[in-house]
C-alpha cells in the first residue's frame, strides 16, 4: 500500500499508458540486465582469483622443492616477488607481509598491487605476490564492456517498448476516438465490442457498449418527455392566447383589466417561447436546423428591452439598454431570447434599488444588475438545477441559470459570472460557434 501510495505521489500512475509501458521496459531491463552485469563481473573476478590463487600456489610449491633454501637459486617470474622468513637480501620478509595467514591475499606495497599467496612449512612462512596491473586492465575493460552492454540493452528496451507500447495501445486509442465520436449517441450506432477481439479491449468495448446503450436509453426518454409535454402544452397555450385576443377587443373592460390580460398575454408568449426552447434542447443540431427561426443580437435584445422595461421601471429600478456595438450575425432567436430573457429575468428578481443594464457588443452581450450579487464560492454551483443563491427570495426553482447554461454549451457559446461594481452580478455571454448569416 506504502509503495503504490508513493507511485501515486510521484506521479507515475499519472503518465500516459504507452510512457509507462516504456518505463515498466527500461525498469525490467535495468533490474534483470543490472543483475546479471553484477553477477558476470563478479563471477569473473572469482574465477580470475582462483586461477591466479591455483597459479600462485603451485609457483609457491615448486619454490619450496628447492634443496637448500639459504642457496636460493630459482629467481620468481617477472612481476613476482618471493619472500620468506629468515630470509635474507631480497628474500627477506617485510614487516607489513609477517601477519598475513595463510592463504590469498591482495596486498598493495609501495604504489603497487600484488596478489598474494602464503604458505606455513614447520613455522617458517613463504610468501609470493604477483604483480596485478595487468589482472586489473583485464577487470576494467570487462567493468567497461559490461557497462556499455548495460547501457545498450537499456536504450535497445526503451526503444522496444515504444514500439510495442504504440502497438498495444492502439486499440485502446482507436476505442477512445470510437466512444467519442458524436455518432454513437444515435440510436442506430453500431457495435464497438464487434470490432475487437475477446480480451482486454474487447471487454472494455462491451461495456462501453452497455454504458453508451444506457445513454442512448436515457437521452431516447428525456427527448420523449420534452417533445409530449412540450406538445401537449401548446394546446392550452393557443387557448389562453386566443382568449386573451378576444378579451382585448371586448369593450366590457377597463384599462385596469386589459392591462392584466396584456400581462397574461405575455406570459403565454413566454411559455410558448419556453416550450421551443426546450423542444430545440431535446432535438439534434441537425434536426434543428431547417426550419428555425434566426435573428440578430440587436432584433432579439430591442424586443425583449421593450417587454422588460416596464417592469424593471414599476419596481423603482434604471433600466440602461446600450444596443450601439450590436453586430449583424443572425443566431437561433428562440433560445437567444430564452438566455437574455432569463438573465433579465434574474437580474430583476435579485434587484430591490439601483440599476440593471443590458449592453450589446461585437462579440456578444453583459447583464448587470445592483442586486444582492453572489459569494465567488457559490458562482459554479449557480448554473446547477435547482441551486438559488443563499439570499434567495420568491418561489423561483433555480432553473433559469442552469436553462441558460444548457442552451450556451448547446449553441457554442460561452456564459460568465462575475461580480459588477460597486455590487451585484455580472453575466458576460459570447455568442461564438453557431451563427447564420
Amino acid at each position: 500500500m506504502a509503495f503504490r501510495d508513493g507511485l501515486y505521489r510521484h506521479g507515475l500512475f499519472r503518465q500516459s499508458l504507452s510512457r509507462r509501458i516504456v518505463i515498466a521496459f527500461v525498469l525490467m531491463t535495468a533490474l534483470v540486465g543490472g543483475t546479471f552485469a553484477v553477477g558476470i563481473v563478479e563471477t569473473v573476478h572469482q574465477v580470475e582469483e582462483r586461477l591466479i590463487s591455483s597459479e600462485l600456489g603451485g609457483d609457491l610449491g615448486r619454490f619450496l622443492k628447492m634443496e637448500s633454501i639459504d642457496e636460493w637459486r630459482h629467481r620468481p617470474e617477472p612481476g613476482q616477488l618471493f619472500f620468506f622468513s629468515d630470509g635474507h637480501g631480497d628474500f627477506a620478509l617485510p614487516e607489513e607481509l609477517q601477519d598475513l595467514s595463510p592463504g590469498f591475499h591482495e596486498v598493495y606495497r609501495e604504489g603497487t598491487s600484488y596478489h598474494g599467496f602464503v604458505q606455513l612449512v614447520d613455522g617458517r612462512r613463504y610468501v609470493l605476490l604477483q604483480d596485478q596491473s595487468g589482472f586489473e586492465e583485464r577487470e576494467q575493460l570487462l567493468f567497461a564492456v559490461v557497462l556499455v552492454g548495460f547501457l545498450i540493452s537499456l536504450g535497445l528496451s526503451g526503444l522496444l517498448g515504444w514500439l510495442l507500447a504504440r502497438k498495444v495501445i492502439e486499440p485502446v486509442v482507436r476505442l477512445s476516438r470510437q466512444v467519442r465520436a458524436p455518432e454513437q449517441l444515435l440510436d442506430e450506432a453500431p457495435r464497438l465490442a464487434r470490432d475487437y477481439a475477446n480480451d482486454e479491449v474487447g471487454q472494455l468495448a462491451a461495456s462501453f457498449d452497455t454504458t453508451l446503450g444506457l445513454l442512448r436509453r436515457a437521452l431516447m426518454r428525456e427527448r420523449l418527455f420534452t417533445s409530449d409535454v412540450s406538445h401537449e402544452l401548446r394546446t392550452p397555450l393557443m387557448v389562453l392566447a386566443s382568449s386573451c385576443e378576444l378579451l382585448l377587443e371586448s369593450p366590457s373592460l377597463d384599462d385596469r383589466g386589459k392591462a392584466q390580460v396584456r400581462r397574461i398575454a405575455n406570459a403565454c408568449e413566454e411559455m410558448r417561447g419556453l416550450v421551443q426552447t426546450f423542444l430545440m434542447l431535446a432535438r439534434s443540431r441537425q434536426d434543428e436546423a431547417g426550419g428555425t427561426p434566426h435573428a440578430s443580437l440587436r432584433v432579439v435584445a430591442d424586443d425583449l428591452a421593450a417587454q422588460w422595461r416596464p417592469a424593471i421601471e414599476a419596481k423603482g429600478l434604471t433600466f440602461d439598454y446600450h444596443a450601439e456595438l450590436a453586430d449583424e450575425r443572425r443566431y437561433n432567436a428562440p433560445l437567444l431570447r430564452s438566455v437574455l430573457g432569463n438573465l433579465l429575468r434574474n437580474a430583476l428578481h435579485y434587484t430591490e434599488q439601483g440599476r440593471i443594464g443590458l449592453s450589446l457588443g461585437e462579440q456578444g452581450f453583459l447583464v448587470e444588475d445592483s442586486g444582492v450579487g453572489i459569494p465567488a464560492a457559490e458562482r459554479e454551483a449557480m448554473f446547477q438545477p435547482f441551486v438559488r443563491g443563499g439570499a434567495a427570495r420568491g418561489e423561483g426553482l433555480g432553473l433559469g441559470l442552469s436553462l441558460v447554461q444548457r442552451i450556451c454549451e448547446s449553441q457554442g457559446w460561452s456564459v460568465e459570472l462575475s461580480d459588477a461594481e460597486p455590487r451585484g452580478c455580472r453575466f458576460q455571454v459570447l455568442l461564438g460557434g453557431s451563427s447564420a448569416t
